[in-house]
């Protein structure tokens, strides 16, 4: 009966400990967004600047979606601004970073998004955009990012669709038209050929009639 009782507190003990010790990590998991990794070297490129941080774990680079990921210890403390210098050491665009501590608390920074006044008058644009994959999001997006009076764009993969936040003197017409000089089809503005061929392999949609 002794064992018994024995057996059962160490139980009840490892189950409530198990939680907490589970709740407390001692690395930082990061995530990057990057603009300009257009090939296979481009992403060696960005992980062998990346591996000059010492300590760095698990790094990952998706080259199509310019999404990378990786371990750092966090009593080193990395910062979002540490981690955009050192993209751009690498010769990219940092787009977006979040990191979420050991301890738990989550940072972003997302320059996809501009801030604007309040009191703005806002709309929202929806229109058709051929592309294929995560570089032509990438490229579609941040062509209409560039625009003044653009506060946001998501471009989705599965529909075509741009879903684009501006202020009220943007138009439709001006957007599709700043798309297309990048590359790609709307239904109503076509990209030069010279432009479209110029895209790499995979950025090669089934062009608008």
């Amino acid at each position: 009966m002794k064992n018994i009782i024995i057996v059962f507190i160490a139980f009840l003990f490892t189950g409530i400990t198990n939680p907490i010790y589970g709740q407390s990590k001692d690395v930082d998991q990061f995530t990057v967004q990057v603009e300009g990794l257009g090939c296979p070297f481009c992403a060696y490129g960005l992980e062998k600047k990346f591996k000059e941080l010492k300590g760095i774990k698990k790094v990952k680079i998706e080259m199509e979606t310019g999404m990378m990921n990786f371990e750092y210890p966090a009593k080193k403390a990395l910062t979002i601004v540490q981690v955009e210098k050192q993209v751009e050491k690498a010769g990219y665009t940092p787009v977006a970073v979040s990191i979420q501590r050991g301890d738990g608390t989550v940072e972003a920074v997302d320059h996809k998004t501009k801030a604007v006044a309040d009191g703005t008058d806002m709309q929202t644009l929806e229109f058709f955009v051929a592309g294929n994959c995560g570089m032509c999001q990438a490229r579609i997006e941040n062509t209409a990012m560039k625009m003044d009076g653009v506060q946001s764009a998501v471009w989705d993969k599965d529909s075509k669709l741009v879903t684009i936040k501006a202020t009220a003197g943007v138009t439709q017409e001006m957007v599709e038209q700043a798309i297309a000089k990048s590359g790609h089809d709307t239904k109503t503005a076509k990209a030069e050929d010279t432009v479209y061929k110029a895209l790499p392999g995979c950025c090669h949609y089934e062009r608008v009639q």
